[in-house]
Parts: C-alpha cells; structure tokens; sequence
C-alpha cells in the first residue's frame, strides 16, 4: 500500500502512534512547508505526516502555505493525503463531538495563494472541481469508521472561512442559507491545490463547537479545547482502521 498523506490540524500537530522513520523538510518553489515531513507507520500503514500549523500550532489560517504544503507531499511522490479539521457545527446533525466525511465544500476565503496557475509560464489550466473531494478516499474513511465501530456522518457541506477569527452569527445563518453544515478555516485551498496536482484529497473533520449563534451565549475557548481533545483521540482511533 502506498503511504498515505495526513495534514494534522488543531489539536493534531503530532500523530504520537506514528512510528517515525525519518523526518524530511522538502524545499518547493512556493516556499517553506508548515514543517518537515515525518516519515513512518500507524498501526502498520505507511504515513506521511505534517502539521498544517507547524510544530507548535502558530501558523495562522490565512498564513497556511497551502501551495508548498502540497507540492511538497507531491515531490514525496505521495498519492493520497486526508486533511483532518476542527470545524464548528452549523446544522443539526453536526454538533460537539462529531465526525464527519464532508462532499461539498463552500469557499468564503480571499486573499490566499490558492492555485499553482496564476503566472504566465503555461496555458490557463481549470479543473473539474463539481465533487472536490476524492470519492475512493472518502469510501476508505468511512469504512474506517465502520471497522472502528465509531459513528460518522457520510457527507455535509465544509464552509471555508477566512479566520483566524471566528464568525459572526449573521454570518453563520447566511452560511446555514447556503447550505453549510460545518465551518472551518483550512478546507480551501488545500483541497482545490491537490486537485490541481492529481493527488487524491478527502476531508476528516472532527466538530468541536457549534458556530455562532446556534447556542445563546458566546463561544468559550474552553469548550472547544475540551471537545477537541476527545474528537481528535477518536479520529487518531479512525485513521488506524484505514485499510
């Protein structure tokens, strides 16, 4: 089996089962990755690791490298990579504690490098992006849930805001209007950049608070630290039943 691809979010900036073979910092010509790659095996499986927020979670959302992120799983001749998230729930099936295999995505971001063809060096090139999430990965995660005896929720729409701030409840409902179920700040444009390059993406997102003006009251950092501990001990469960 070819090594999987696994871009840690919020909460997992280290996969601690992964036994760690080798670590490779990949120069792109995007620039820096978030961090070096780390080589190794979960449960047996193949996995190249990277925290999307670097070691210590202090690269912002919006600042993510998203372009030399992917290009550099892609010059380690990675095929597969799961981008796992911490979102806020919108909808009702989407609250605290939650995981999901999300098939849609909504993107609200501006400003970040989201493409590998924006100079003059080739054509203009567009890809189909109408499922933008790789079908054959989503199946494998959802199958993982099942070995895993977890409960996850086969799909839901991924909005993907701008951050690091959270949303306002007004923009939630808009949100919730265009049909999202979770908020998050890093679904684009990693998704869209490993299209763009072949490499098969899918989403594991693990709900740890529901969004603006769902609940009365604000959000607590509290809360969401709490809840993100539990989900992400889950979703480490999930991903050493991939097969």
């Amino acid at each position: 089996m070819e090594a999987i691809g696994i871009i840690g979010g919020s909460g997992l900036t280290a996969l601690k089962a992964l036994k760690v073979t080798r670590r490779e910092m990949v120069h792109t010509p995007w620039g820096e990755p978030s961090g070096p790659y780390s080589h190794g095996t979960f449960d047996g499986i193949e996995m190249v690791f990277l925290p999307r927020h670097g070691a210590g979670h202090v690269i912002p959302p919006h600042l993510v490298n998203y372009r030399a992120n992917i290009w550099g799983f892609k010059e380690l001749g990675v095929k597969k990579i799961i981008g796992m998230a911490a979102v806020g729930g919108i909808t009702d099936n989407y609250g605290p504690g939650v995981i999901c295999v999300p098939d849609q995505i909504i993107d609200y971001t501006y400003s970040r490098k989201h493409t590998f063809f924006d100079d003059d060096q080739g054509p203009v090139t567009h890809i189909d992006f109408s499922d933008p999430y790789c079908e054959e990965l989503r199946q494998t995660l959802l199958d993982a849930g099942n070995s895993s005896g977890l409960s996850v929720l086969p799909g839901g729409t991924y909005g993907a805001t701008q951050g690091p701030r959270l949303e306002t409840a007004a923009e939630i409902r808009r949100m919730r209007n265009d049909g999202c179920d979770i908020v998050g700040m890093t679904g684009m444009p990693e998704a869209a950049l490993a299209r763009e390059v072949g490499i098969c993406y899918a989403c594991c997102a693990v709900t740890v608070n529901w969004a603006a003006g769902i609940l009365d009251g604000p959000i607590t950092m509290d809360e969401i630290e709490s809840n993100l501990s539990s989900g992400m001990q889950r979703a480490r469960e999930l991903i050493s039943h991939i097969k």
